[in-house]
């Protein structure tokens, strides 16, 4: 008796939520949160790769060594990004997701844009921390917000369209990195890159919107209304 009541229980469905209660209710609501995020994670990995296209470049700019430079584009970016993951991973667990990874691409946008200020190494390697620091908040969340938008057998073809991001965020920066430095210099290359991150940080605050945790669970396509 208590094994068939535990298995019914296991089974039971969730009830609906209210299409006005639910952000992302109707299709085009999931796929325009999908391509924005999907835009952040583009942006993660030009900022990323941008200090390795421009650092002959610094180098020379600020009499730098090839020390200087290791620290820079190796452990500086990855120690940061790694023990600030963690903790805003968890953090994310608990609070609202959309608001962190606006924090998070405004705050690496910001500290690339002031990359391009820099005088010295100490303030290069300043900005370079908070670059890893902020990127170590946007792709946790972002998984976590993707994951209760679509319903479980959407959602691998949803996180494969996340996961472009990397391939061309890679690509747009060595593409418009090594442009942008043999045209302008590495400073304005920094800016360039930088500010556009910043409007959108904003564009994510003021436009997606926080989904309902766990919404998607036990929910099949047809319940949620996906194409």
């Amino acid at each position: 008796m208590t094994d068939h009541t535990e298995s019914g229980a296991e089974t039971a469905k969730i009830p609906p939520v209210p299409p006005l209660e639910n952000p992302y209710a109707s299709p085009s609501a999931r796929k325009y949160a999908l391509v924005v995020l999907t835009l952040v994670y583009t942006f993660n990995f030009i900022d990323r790769q941008l200090l390795s296209i421009l650092q002959e470049s610094i180098k020379v700019d600020l009499s730098l060594s090839d020390s200087q430079l290791g620290l820079l584009t190796g452990f500086a970016f990855a120690m940061f990004y790694v023990t600030a993951g963690i903790p805003i991973a968890r953090f994310a667990d608990r609070s609202n997701r959309r608001n962190i990874v606006a924090v998070s691409v405004g705050l690496w946008s910001a500290m690339t844009a002031v990359s391009g200020l820099v005088q010295n190494y100490g303030q290069l390697l300043a900005a370079r921390i908070g670059v890893g620091v902020g990127e170590a908040g946007g792709s946790p969340p972002s998984h976590s917000i993707v994951s209760d938008i679509f319903p479980p057998e959407r959602r691998a073809s949803a996180l494969a369209f996340y996961s472009t991001g990397v391939n061309l965020g890679i690509l747009f920066g060595f593409l418009f990195g090594g442009w942008l430095n043999e045209f302008f210099g590495w400073r304005v290359a920094f800016m360039v890159v930088g500010i556009p991150g910043v409007l959108l940080a904003i564009l994510v605050r003021t436009t997606v919107r926080e989904p309902i945790r766990g919404l998607m669970e036990n929910r099949t396509a047809s319940e949620v209304q996906v194409p």
